[in-house]
């Protein structure tokens, strides 16, 4: 592993509020429409739990409030729990991003601390139309239990559905969930990237927010640093090479960004508005939508 060089702090305007760290590509479903196109053959790729440590103590360091394990599917990641934990300890909030497909019964009690929360995807009301889009078997009855247990234990959950399939049943999906006792519901377009990219387009920055790397920035497997998760191809410097801050304040970072298309209309979004992981825009949301193609 590279040196990591020291660096001067980002700037009040680059200082990211939330960071995404998307800490495995393994997942147990491979959902149709996954902009990680994340799976069972997916890997933690180079960054150790040591690496991930690292830059959650930069994170902290930089003034950050809160940190997102995502995936992927994050508790797959054997030190997942053991990073939670560090970023606690540090004085962030975490969320776990989790499909809610396999929770272990030793794992609520770290779930249910002070500081955590939870976001998951859903996508409706009945198992075989669910199942279709993750395309595993048994995945909707799965993720609605845990989500059941996670409301009975109160601890804080968000959902998203994102509709994929002709005709989904998103509107059942979330009196379903409302029943359940969910009250963070929000529904997003599916967006154009990843497996459900259109080949003759490819990646497309007009399928972003219009938001990436305000107040966020994501770091991949690879040790990558993007302005979104989303965002994965717009690369703007790797962790394991240079401090966080020397990337948020480098040239890369402010080239990547003007190459995103700003919101149509030009008024700002929500200022807790995390495009990427909780906007009106992408699964989980829970903000009103600040996307170009809504504006247009």
């Amino acid at each position: 592993m590279s040196t990591v060089m020291e660096s001067p702090v980002a700037s009040p305007t680059t200082a990211p509020r939330v960071v995404e760290l998307e800490i495995t590509g393994a997942c147990q479903l491979q959902c149709t429409q996954c902009f990680a196109e994340s799976g069972p053959t997916g890997t933690r790729g180079v960054m150790t739990a040591g690496d991930w440590r690292r830059v959650i103590s930069d994170v902290a360091a930089l003034g950050a409030r809160e940190v997102q394990l995502i995936g992927g599917e994050p508790t797959t990641h054997p030190a997942w729990a053991e990073l939670v934990d560090h970023a606690l300890s540090l004085g962030l909030q975490v969320e776990v991003y989790s499909n809610l497909f396999h929770i272990k019964p030793g794992w609520w009690r770290l779930l249910a601390r002070e500081g955590v929360k939870l976001a998951t995807s859903y996508y409706s009301d009945r198992a075989e139309e669910h199942d279709a889009i993750t395309t595993r078997p048994g995945s909707y009855e799965r993720t609605r239990a845990n989500i059941a247990e996670a409301v009975r234990r109160g601890i804080p959950l968000r959902v998203g559905i994102v509709p994929v399939l002709s005709g989904q049943r998103v509107s059942e999906a979330c009196r379903e969930l409302e029943a359940l006792g969910v009250t963070a519901i929000r529904t997003d377009r599916m967006r154009r990237l990843g497996r459900a990219s259109l080949p003759e387009v490819g990646a497309d920055t007009a399928e972003l927010c219009g938001r990436c790397g305000q107040g966020q920035v994501a770091v991949l497997p690879s040790g990558d640093v993007t302005p979104c998760v989303m965002a994965r191809w717009l690369t703007t410097g790797n962790i394991r090479e240079r401090g966080l801050a020397a990337i948020l304040g480098g040239e890369a970072w402010a080239e990547a960004l003007s190459t995103i298309p700003a919101r149509a209309g030009g008024g700002p979004c929500d200022p807790d508005c995390k495009p990427a992981s909780d906007g009106g825009d992408c699964s989980p949301a829970e903000q009103e939508a600040c996307d170009p193609k809504y504006d247009e």
